[in-house]
């Protein structure tokens, strides 16, 4: 048996590159904000359901898929359906169009672009298999206003914000018994927030109010799926997945500062004068319990599956001097549901258009956070009145197009995803949002660790 050194050099360049790839990828992910809705203002920001582009465009479901071609990191019991020889590398990109309308004034329009996630799967031994990658969490970004009179006197207050959570994971899974699997994951959570109160005049120094602070922690997703194969083409999964409550403190720092500009428009103006400084030591962050579970059905040509999430975010600790809400009114235990399919006409088709993948999902959810609601009926003593959230609908379609390598058998995906969600307030004076997404997938399926024989 020879084994050419070609091939040896050839594996570690491969690793090498991703290697890089992932280390530019976590400073993109530090920098990129992706967002411009006014509710990203309070919390943790807008969270993030990561998912690989084959199970956003079936609407999200995830806890009860196991596929060896396909990384599953929501559940990490899927990690061990992986054959020996298979390495999968997957990443994603999406666009997107938010549309907002307070019911009042003309609709408004923004775009964006993000990088979703970049995670890569792989085999340790026999019905053992690992994986690691870079996830979004939440995003913040938000810059909005209204102008306001006091004693005759005009100016624009306006509320500015930047940041969120990513995640950094490694996870492993063990199918001890056939057909049963458990797995889990640990991420590194980390981000850095700015919120700002900026209040404009007409004339004279503008003053800031900026609160900033960085978020570091680790956390803990445990994985178990269950697989019944009712005959060779038609099995059923049943998962789950717990995530425990992380306690976190960090320091928050709220500055005071004048310019003789707005800061935003000339992001080279430093402060004129700086009124106070301070740190608020050791500020207590907690985020949820989470308990997800799933179901699919699956045959050689037609998968069906159902998706349900619960989140314990009630009375969780999390800094006043940030929002002005408190712990009984700030929070609401949260929940999604997701349902979705997909069909192949003839996955073994020569024909290219019978192997395409066709697929859709509906999802239903609300806002675990409540939002400071303005009466704009009352300019000055309807501030922050009362609070109001925000249920949320969502609707995808995507495809699937195969390529397959015909020396290993092996099919990688370029998915497309199409998604609408829409935000509907529950309250009187809020935002209605209108989110468009496109999205593009790629998972590649590579024959890494064959070792090639020659006589």
């Amino acid at each position: 048996m020879v084994i050419y050194p070609k091939q040896m050099n050839i594996r570690k360049k491969r690793f090498s590159l991703l290697i890089a790839f992932l280390t530019i990828t976590t400073v993109i992910f530090a920098q990129q904000v992706g967002s411009n809705s006014p509710y990203s203002r309070y919390g943790y920001g807008l969270l993030m359901n990561p998912v690989s582009g084959a199970s956003e465009a079936m609407g999200g479901i995830s806890y009860g898929l196991r596929r060896s071609q396909q990384v599953n990191w929501a559940n990490p019991a899927s990690y061990s359906k992986l054959d020996t020889l298979t390495f999968i590398f997957d990443m994603g990109v999406s666009g997107h169009l938010a549309r907002m309308n307070d019911g009042t004034s003309d609709p408004r329009d923004f775009y964006n672009g993000n990088l979703d996630y970049v995670a890569m799967q792989f085999p340790l031994f026999r019905n053992v298999g690992a994986s690691i990658g870079l996830l979004p969490y939440s995003k913040m970004g938000y810059n909005y206003g209204a102008t306001r009179s006091v004693s005759n006197i005009q100016y624009v207050e306006a509320y500015r914000g930047t940041g969120g959570l990513n995640q950094i994971y490694g996870g492993i899974a063990w199918e001890p018994v056939k057909n049963i699997s458990i797995g889990a994951n640990l991420s590194y959570l980390f981000g850095n927030f700015s919120r700002s109160s900026v209040v404009i005049p007409s004339a004279g120094l503008v003053g800031e109010t900026k609160y900033s602070y960085s978020f570091r922690e680790l956390k803990y997703d445990l994985g178990i799926q269950f697989t019944y194969p009712i005959d060779k083409a038609r099995s059923v999964t049943i998962g789950a997945v717990y995530s425990p409550k992380l306690n976190a403190t960090t320091d928050v720092n709220p500055t005071e500062m004048l310019y003789t500009g707005d800061p935003y428009q000339n992001p080279w103006l430093g402060p004129s004068q700086v009124l106070t400084t301070d740190t608020l030591k050791n500020a207590s962050f907690q985020l949820p319990h989470t308990f997800g579970a799933g179901i699919t059905y699956s045959t050689g040509r037609f998968l069906v599956g159902l998706d349900g999430t619960y989140q314990l975010w009630k009375n969780l600790e999390y800094p006043d001097v940030l929002d002005n809400l408190t712990s009984e009114n700030r929070f609401n235990d949260a929940f999604r549901v997701n349902a979705g399919m997909e069909y192949v006409i003839d996955p073994m088709s020569q024909n290219f258009f019978h192997r395409v993948r066709f697929r859709g999902g509906l999802s239903y959810g609300n806002s675990y956070s409540n939002f400071s609601v303005n009466d704009p009926n009352d300019p000055v003593n309807g501030i922050g009145k009362y609070t109001g959230s925000f249920n949320e609908y969502g609707i995808n379609v995507g495809l699937g197009l195969p390529f397959r390598d015909y020396m290993s058998g092996h099919v990688s995906m370029l998915n497309i995803g199409f998604g609408y969600t829409r935000q509907q307030p529950n309250a009187d004076h809020m935002i209605r949002q209108d989110m468009f997404k496109i999205s593009v997938n790629m998972n590649i399926n590579e024959f890494w660790f064959f070792k090639r024989q020659f006589n």
